[in-house]
């Protein structure tokens, strides 16, 4: 009996088109976003001159540079973690080069322009599964810092579940529960599925990854202190609403990263860092921080990606 309970789940699932509802999920946190924008225009403040407010601007510029660098640390230590650690070419710099291209329809091109790379002066399998993982780094280490939230309501505490997976003994779990990813990425690179035998191709150097790990907390707070500075234009901030900022930031950004379709997490995140909140704190100046923050934070991605696009636009020409 159990077994044909089990069967027909299984069966549910494959049914179930994920694509399409993560479209969905998108297009309604997106729309969430631009009805509360334009219903509320006329409280709408964003008055900011580059003249009065340079030093905001410039320390949230700073601060959403620093983040692009610290993942850049983070993914050549996710590299040099599965075994990578004979590369001779500079993963950092192509990471930061390549950074724009999540902003690309789909917010995945990005991956696969890391896994060519990686492939090209390595192996497909190291490449395939540092490239596979690395949202599950940053995933973790965003849900940490949400796990704060501990101190606003016990079930926060459930946000560390995921940072357990992270080591060598369990990561082959997590690879498994993300067979369906991996069996569409096969078939679009067109690699053998024999190749990816994960304990016989890659060979993890440590039983927790501390040092990628690390980057990418740096990652994830200094993209919070570029936004924090954003805040601090429009809306006067006491410790109690940082830590409180500091977690509904994590979440959004969160739920932004796991919906791939939305390009940087553009429409949901903001819809979501205007949901959580409810009334805990003054919606109106933080659409204001969000909109600046955005500005910012996109306007970094695509200058320091410049020359890769640029040199991509002119081998099309």
């Amino acid at each position: 009996m159990k077994l044909k309970i089990d069967s027909r789940f299984s069966e549910f699932l494959r049914k179930i088109n994920f694509g399409f509802l993560k479209k969905i999920f998108f297009l309604i946190g997106l729309s969430y976003f631009c009805i509360y924008f334009f219903s509320r225009h006329d409280h709408f403040l964003f008055n900011i001159s580059f003249e009065k407010d340079r030093n905001v601007i410039f320390l949230s510029f700073l601060f959403c540079i620093l983040s692009v660098y610290l993942n850049a640390f983070a993914w050549e230590n996710i590299v040099r973690w599965f075994g990578g650690g004979d590369i001779k070419r500079n993963l950092v710099s192509f990471y930061v080069l390549t950074n724009a291209l999540k902003y690309v329809p789909g917010g995945i091109w990005h991956f696969f322009e890391r896994f060519n790379f990686v492939k090209n002066i390595s192996s497909p399998q190291l490449a395939f599964y540092s490239t596979l993982i690395e949202p599950y780094f940053m995933l973790c280490a965003s849900f940490l810092f949400a796990s704060i939230g501990v101190i606003f309501s016990p079930i926060y505490f459930f946000l560390v579940v995921p940072l357990i997976f992270l080591n060598s003994k369990l990561i082959y779990f997590i690879l498994r529960s993300l067979e369906s990813l991996k069996v569409k990425a096969v078939g679009v690179l067109k690699l053998p599925n024999s190749q990816y035998q994960f304990k016989k191709t890659i060979k993890i150097i440590s039983f927790f990854p501390t040092k990628a790990f690390l980057f990418e907390l740096g990652f994830i707070l200094s993209k919070f202190m570029g936004f924090l500075v954003c805040v601090s234009k429009f809306h006067s901030v006491n410790h109690n609403e940082m830590f409180f900022l500091l977690v509904i930031f994590s979440l959004s950004w969160s739920v932004g990263l796991i919906i791939p379709l939305a390009p940087g997490g553009f429409g949901v995140f903001e819809a979501c860092f205007l949901l959580f909140p409810g009334r805990n704190i003054p919606l109106d100046p933080m659409l204001d921080s969000l909109v600046l923050y955005r500005i910012i934070s996109t306007s970094v991605d695509l200058l320091l990606s410049f020359p890769y696009l640029l040199r991509k636009i002119l081998k099309k020409i």
